[in-house]
């Protein structure tokens, strides 16, 4: 039951199951809402009312209706029994909390993160699997994160000293990593915990670790274009990640290109070729002594996942993707759709696990789609969902330098509009491209800062650009 008033208590578990239920059935729960508005407003005019009521309740309904297809709930939202509730999804696993006190959202959301990477930390890996195996390392960790609600200690090296139990290793969950070279691919090691960890049966694994470091450049692109396929806004958001499992701690240094330039203002005139950032952030172990003049990064690696650096770019810069969509009438209630997709990127690279996405009118009764593919595409896909009203189109592998075309015949069950036309689209791309990156920003290398005869680490570089917000306007 919800609590209704502050003097009466609630079960816990009640709290529990009701946000997990507004969670996993939000959908659901936005639909119902929206059929009361809608029965709302006919009782309206049923019962003569005034024309602006009417109009109120109807513009609250036009707007849950905007929304199209199934969509996440939001991160913050209050529950009838007065409390807030706020969750962070990380790997298909729901971090979550309540309050009744009036906190910054902004705050809790930011230590549901540090939770979820502590844990990952620790545990190796962020699974149902290695939560449920981990449970009491995971309590001792909320123990000494938390106290009364309050955040103590949010870091995983400064954690280490009081954390007892051993994590027992769990089998990452499988990714993308079927679909790209294995020598792109980040190695399994990458998953161990940052503590002696045991196995299953209690046995102490990884004896012999080996010193490793693994450095990866993330790039994610929000890109939109016109209907032409030119772009109208481009962004990169980047970051430097590196995961350390070096024995005593010692400084690295990272060099990156030597012709970078941090701000347009101090770019030259002619900076063709040149990598230009538009701002960049260093984490707190960086030391930037040498930064200025060569370029480089020096620091003590903390234990755990943390983010070197991270950068900005926006303006023009070549697309790895080139969206060309045209819509032309074929009769009175039917249209024809084409979309084609060009990789402008180099042949050696190639896109995986492609998903496009086409949202159509709905009052859609039909759509036939039919594809033609180039030479070397793993997997082209293509599929009409009634329920969601959109075309989605998959492709586990898009090589560079090909172009793929999807042709969707619709038929309406009223004559098209042009109200009707502009419920077409935009077009949707998602994907990931190992090894490549689109800013060329380069780890020049990545070096101990002390000469330590006999001690020779394995280096891992990966670089992986993703879509964040790849849209085309129809």
């Amino acid at each position: 039951m919800y609590r209704t008033r502050p003097e009466v208590g609630a079960h816990e578990r009640s709290h529990t199951e009701a946000f997990f239920r507004k969670i996993k059935f939000w959908n659901e729960m936005q639909q119902s809402q929206l059929g009361g508005a809608v029965d709302g407003l006919s009782n309206n005019e049923e019962n003569g009312k005034s024309k602006s009521e009417a109009n109120d309740n109807s513009a609250e309904a036009g707007s849950t209706v905007s929304v199209k297809g199934k969509k996440d709930p939001p991160p913050v939202f209050v529950m009838p029994d007065g409390m807030s509730y706020l969750h962070v999804n990380r790997n298909g696993l729901i971090f979550g909390c309540s309050t009744d006190k009036n906190i910054s959202p902004c705050t809790v959301i930011e230590l549901l993160s540090r939770i979820a990477k502590v844990f990952k930390d620790y545990c190796g890996t962020l699974s149902e699997e290695a939560i449920r195996k981990n449970f009491i390392l995971c309590y001792e960790l909320l123990d000494e994160m938390i106290d009364y609600g309050y955040p103590q200690l949010t870091r995983t090296e400064t954690l280490k000293p009081f954390v007892y139990n051993e994590p027992i290793v769990v089998q990452a969950v499988p990714n993308t990593g079927k679909m790209i070279n294995p020598k792109t691919a980040s190695a399994n090691a990458v998953h161990k915990p940052v503590i002696g960890s045991v196995n299953a049966k209690g046995r102490a694994v990884n004896q012999n670790q080996k010193n490793e470091i693994f450095v990866d450049i993330l790039e994610r692109l929000n890109v939109i274009f016109n209907n032409n396929g030119y772009v109208v806004n481009s962004t990169i958001d980047g970051c430097i990640q590196m995961k350390s499992y070096l024995a005593g701690n010692p400084e690295l240094r990272l060099a990156l290109n030597e012709d970078l330039v941090i701000g347009k203002a101090n770019a030259p005139t002619n900076s063709y070729g040149r990598v230009v950032l538009d701002d960049v952030s260093f984490h707190d172990c960086v030391n930037l002594t040498e930064f200025e003049h060569g370029r480089t990064l020096s620091f003590y690696p903390p234990d755990g996942e943390f983010v070197v650096l991270n950068y900005r770019v926006t303006g023009e810069y070549r697309t790895p993707f080139r969206i060309f969509p045209s819509v032309d009438e074929t009769g009175p209630r039917t249209f024809e759709v084409t979309v084609m997709i060009r990789a402008d990127m180099e042949q050696t690279h190639f896109g995986a696990n492609v998903i496009v996405e086409l949202p159509l009118p709905q009052c859609t009764t039909s759509a036939t789609c039919s594809l033609m593919s180039s030479k070397n595409v793993n997997g082209p896909a293509a599929e009409y969902m009634s329920s969601e009203k959109k075309v989605l189109w998959t492709m586990k592998k898009f090589p560079g330098q090909t172009e793929q075309t999807l042709k969707v015949k619709v038929t309406l069950d009223k004559a098209c509009t042009s109200q009707i036309r502009r419920e077409i689209g935009p077009v949707n791309m998602n994907f990931e491209i190992p090894m490549f990156n689109v800013s060329n920003l380069n780890v020049r290398y990545l070096r101990i800062a002390e000469n330590m005869p006999g001690y020779s680490p394995y280096r891992w570089v990966r670089y992986v650009t993703q879509s964040y917000s790849y849209v085309c306007r129809m």
